[in-house]
């Protein structure tokens, strides 16, 4: 999901399905103050804002992490029957919602369920004297939900941006160690570049169709079982965007192997329902941000040796066939932090893929840095599935 600013051409829009940024990405967990602490140490994150029992909340505790146009919210709820409680413990901890800013929330819903979509909730309003933030949501593949915000005064997007309050009812972390530490160690993550949902096999199709009717979206990319397989295992992917192209979701689904593939492990480890696998976070310097989240512990995917063989090759001479300069991060680097490289007509990308992030294999974070190419890294398919496989079989998955 690529996020930009709204152009201020947009500003007075009057297409209710016109959506102006990846709002915030929440997160349902055990337990959010430990997640905080988690994604705070590995990967650099802001713990800017709280909603606990400190401030009223008597039901859910929630941690707003930031880091350049990147918005989590850690929820987890603090009764056994809460919706948190109940989905960690079905599901793991996992993305539940993708929300998106729009104009007028209570608009985009109406629109929304009038093109076919299912309610998730009604609109929600929480106001103060500074300003109001309105919430409404529809339920899209699994679990997994989109909830439409448009906020006023104080709570507006460009306050949020910077350092604003998220929503009535949040207070600020005054002092939380990592934060200053964050701020003079960065690790360089700018915006949520895309997400990524695994749906069953058969629904990739109906999922796609769902998009383009229900939102408005159009198929960006395709990929089918030539182009994402190896010997044991494949899948299917397309890729939705957003009318401008601001939001991207590709949505993969298992395709007939010899063995199981990363798609049906994470569906077998979800409860079989759908939802989010991966987050891909937008860096402008790969190799700076890889070394700093190498320093700090995150785990890898291992690219073998032999994968830098060709891959100089076969992604110099494609940026060179269409005019582009080739790849300027010096190569042995590149090796040496176990980076995946590819182009297109574009030009290139740097892309490398953590270990799933808990002990459940059904969420993961993809590092990607976009020189001109707008593609998923189509020539490293094949190398990262045999990696997958690896770690899958480790896990005794495959």
């Amino acid at each position: 999901m690529t996020t930009l600013s709204p152009s201020p051409s947009s500003a007075t829009s009057t297409d209710p399905l016109q959506l102006i940024d990846v709002d915030h990405v929440r997160f349902y967990v055990g337990n959010a103050k430990q997640a905080a602490f988690f994604y705070a140490s590995a990967f650099g994150f802001e713990v800017a804002q709280i909603a606990d029992l400190t401030t009223g909340s008597r039901d859910r505790a929630m941690y707003l992490l930031t880091q350049g146009n990147i918005r989590i919210i850690l929820e987890s709820s603090l009764t056994k029957d809460g919706p948190a409680a109940r989905e960690s413990a079905q599901y793991g901890d996992g993305v539940k919602d993708l929300a998106l800013t729009v104009f007028d929330a209570e608009k985009t819903w109406k629109q929304a369920v009038k093109n076919g979509g299912v309610s998730a909730y009604e609109p929600k309003t929480w106001s103060d004297a500074t300003g109001s933030v309105t919430f409404a949501g529809i339920q899209t593949y699994g679990r997994a939900q989109h909830t439409f915000v448009s906020r006023t005064g104080a709570y507006a997007l460009p306050a949020l941006k910077n350092g604003g309050m998220f929503m009535p009812g949040f207070k600020k972390v005054e002092h939380f160690g990592l934060n200053d530490y964050n701020r003079k160690n960065p690790c360089g993550l700018k915006y949520v570049d895309h997400a990524v949902g695994n749906v069953e096999e058969g629904k990739m199709n109906y999922w796609v169709k769902w998009y383009e009717e229900v939102l408005g979206f159009a198929m960006f990319k395709h990929f089918d079982d030539k182009d994402i397989g190896t010997e044991y295992s494949a899948l299917m992917s397309k890729v939705m965007a957003s009318g401008n192209h601001l939001i991207k979701m590709p949505i993969n689904e298992p395709a007939a192997g010899k063995k199981k593939s990363q798609i049906q492990e994470y569906l077998d480890w979800h409860d079989n329902t759908a939802g989010v696998q991966h987050l891909a976070l937008r860096t402008d310097d790969e190799l700076t941000s890889i070394t700093e989240l190498r320093r700090r512990g995150v785990d890898f995917l291992s690219i073998p040796d032999t994968y830098y063989e060709s891959v100089w090759k076969r992604v110099n001479a494609m940026l060179t066939q269409h005019g582009h300069t080739i790849v300027k991060e010096d190569h042995a680097r590149v090796k040496d932090l176990g980076i995946l490289v590819d182009a297109d007509d574009e030009g290139y990308l740097l892309q490398l893929f953590t270990k799933p992030l808990q002990d459940r294999p059904t969420l993961f974070f993809e590092i990607i840095c976009r020189r001109g190419s707008q593609s998923f890294g189509k020539g490293n398919f094949k190398a990262l599935f045999e990696c997958l496989e690896m770690e899958q079989e480790h896990r005794g998955n495959l």
